[in-house]
C-alpha cells in the first residue's frame, strides 16, 4: 500500500513538474505571472464574502447593503425567507449553498472563460482516468470511514452534524434529503475551487507545490469544525490535490469527498440514536 502511494505521488511530481519546466522555459515574458496573481487575489476575496455573507446570519451584511442601495425588494424577500416563512432552516441553508456557488463556481469560471480564455476541461471539469484509478478512489474510502465512525462519537462532532437538524420525530424525507442534494451541489463547487480553479490555474508556475498552495486556505475553511476534522482537512487536501493533478480531473474528488460527508451525516444521526 505504501509503494503504491509512493509510486503515485512520485509519477504525478515527475509529470506536473515537468510540464511546469517546459512552460517556464517557453515563456518569453519575464514579468509576474498575470494568471497566478489573478487565480490568488480572485480566491482570496471569494473566500472572504463566503465567510462574511455566505455563513449564518451573513445575509443580514448582505440585507444592509441592498437596503443601502435601495434594493428594498430583494432585502425583503431576504427576510421573509430566511427569518418569518417557511422552514427557516432549510432556506438558511439554501442560501449559503447559493452564495457558495456564486463564488466557489461563477465567478472563477468567468474569469477562466473571459479573462484567461482557456476550457474548464483544463481546470478538471472532465472524467479523467476515473476508470482506471476507482482503485485508489475505494483504498481512501476504506480507510476514512472507520474514523468518520470514530470521530461521530465526540460531543464537538454531534454538535456541528449533521447542517440540517431534524426535528424531533421528523422524518428524513422531505427536507433531510433535499438538504443532501444542496450538499452534493456545494462539494461541486468547493473541489472545482480549489482543486480545479487554484490548483490548475497555478501548476504551471508552481509546480507540484500548487498543491501546499491550495492546502492552506482549504484547511482555514474548516476552522470552527471539530479540530480533528481540521487537522484531517489537511492530509486530504493534500490527498485529493494529488489525485487531481493526476487524472487531471475533479470528479474523483466530488465522489469521495460527497461520500465521506453522507457517511458523517448517518454517522452523527446514529449516535445521536435517530436509527
Amino acid at each position: 500500500m505504501l509503494n503504491t502511494i509512493r509510486n503515485i505521488i512520485n509519477a504525478t511530481y515527475k509529470n506536473v513538474e515537468q510540464e511546469s519546466t517546459s512552460f517556464k522555459e517557453k515563456r518569453v515574458s519575464k514579468t509576474p505571472d498575470v494568471r497566478v496573481i489573478t487565480v490568488a487575489i480572485v480566491a482570496a476575496i471569494s473566500l472572504v464574502f463566503i465567510e462574511y455573507i455566505g455563513k449564518d446570519p451573513g445575509y443580514i451584511l448582505l440585507v444592509d447593503f441592498c437596503n443601502n442601495i435601495r434594493l428594498n425588494t430583494f432585502s425583503d424577500f431576504l427576510i421573509r425567507n430566511l427569518e418569518i416563512t417557511g422552514n427557516t432552516q432549510l432556506n438558511r441553508l439554501a442560501y449559503w449553498i447559493s452564495i457558495v456557488l456564486i463564488f466557489y463556481i461563477v465567478i472563477p469560471v468567468i474569469f477562466i472563460k473571459l479573462v484567461f480564455r482557456e476550457k474548464l476541461s483544463d481546470y478538471g471539469v472532465r472524467l479523467g482516468n476515473l476508470r482506471k484509478d476507482y482503485g485508489v478512489y475505494l483504498v481512501m474510502l476504506v480507510i476514512m470511514l472507520p474514523l468518520v465512525y470514530l470521530m461521530s462519537k465526540t460531543h464537538s462532532f454531534q454538535l456541528r452534524y449533521p447542517f440540517y437538524n431534524l426535528a424531533h420525530g421528523e422524518k428524513l424525507y422531505p427536507n433531510f434529503w433535499l438538504w443532501e442534494g444542496m450538499y452534493f451541489i456545494q462539494f461541486i463547487g468547493v473541489e472545482f475551487f480549489f482543486r480545479g480553479f487554484m490548483l490548475h490555474g497555478t501548476k504551471r508556475q508552481l509546480g507540484f507545490y500548487s498543491i501546499l498552495f491550495m492546502v492552506i486556505p482549504y484547511c482555514m475553511i474548516h476552522f470552527g469544525k471539530p479540530m480533528t476534522e481540521t487537522i484531517a482537512a489537511i492530509v486530504a487536501g493534500i490527498a485529493l490535490g494529488v489525485l487531481s493533478l493526476k487524472s487531471r480531473s475533479i470528479v474523483p474528488g466530488i465522489l469521495i469527498h460527497y461520500s465521506v460527508a453522507i457517511a458523517m451525516d448517518f454517522a452523527a444521526l446514529y449516535q445521536k440514536g435517530y436509527f
